[in-house]
């Protein structure tokens, strides 16, 4: 009688320690696991129409096409505190992929990176909205800034660059806000004497500083179409070999 009691105890417990383990297994499969991965997020198909939106009280509107678009500036990375968050085109961030986060381009613009203070280049897809720091071009994934050797200071002056075309350019042209950077220096003086002289040509110019890194930019513009200002890049590059087409 006494050890029949107690076998129907250690089956009671037995049964009790089981249903424990399965309810908290059943509930650790219920969380969402992201898998680390170096594949590029597919590009988006058919055309996307632009838009705008506000944050930190600017406004931005987004770019049509990414054709030939190329852009100097600092870079930096997002990593575990955004991990396996939605992205702003509703893709599953993935810190260890090779995606990134541009304020104006479209979603799927394949871009090369390349550091250049160290040479190292990446291929990256953006599918994220941002960086939205002061004179930072780019936000990359810790695979990305890691493969650049920027993990450890945190930014790094790159250079970005379009690979080829997106789905949404169209007829050859695209319209915006555009302007053929020229020239940085570390004097203000140099700068605003390189805009005057611009100017005098019929070749309007801004002055920009760019606060990171402190240089002051000479931006010659704006042009409403993209042809425009790639014909006042062209007309400028025996005086400017290194001047380059950025967005605003």
């Amino acid at each position: 009688m006494h050890n029949s009691i107690l076998q129907r105890r250690t089956v009671r417990i037995l049964l009790l320690v089981t249903a424990a383990v399965m309810l908290a297994f059943s509930g650790g499969c219920g969380k969402k696991v992201i898998a680390p991965t170096t594949q590029p997020a597919p590009a988006p198909k058919g055309k996307q129409k632009p838009y705008t939106y506000s944050i930190n009280g600017k406004t931005y509107t987004t770019m049509t096409s990414a054709h030939g678009y190329t852009e100097d500036g600092l870079a930096s990375w997002y990593g575990k505190d955004f991990h396996g968050r939605k992205t702003a085109n509703g893709e599953i961030y993935d810190m260890y992929g090779m995606t990134a986060a541009h304020k104006l381009l479209p979603f799927g613009t394949r871009l090369k990176v390349t550091n250049l203070e160290n040479g190292k280049v990446i291929n990256v897809v953006v599918n994220d909205r941002g960086p939205f720091v002061k004179d930072r071009i780019i936000d990359l994934t810790y695979t990305g800034a890691q493969r650049l050797d920027m993990v450890g200071p945190g930014i790094a002056r790159v250079r970005i660059e379009s690979l080829g075309d997106v789905p949404t350019y169209t007829n050859g042209e695209m319209t915006g806000r555009f302007y053929v950077q020229i020239g940085a220096f570390s004097k203000r003086d140099n700068a605003e004497a390189l805009r005057s002289r611009m100017a005098a040509n019929g070749k309007p110019a801004r002055v920009v500083f760019a606060e990171d890194i402190g240089f002051w930019r000479v931006q010659v513009g704006s042009y409403s179409k993209l042809s425009a200002a790639e014909a006042a890049r062209d007309s400028m590059r025996g005086e400017f070999p290194n001047s380059f087409i950025l967005a605003d």
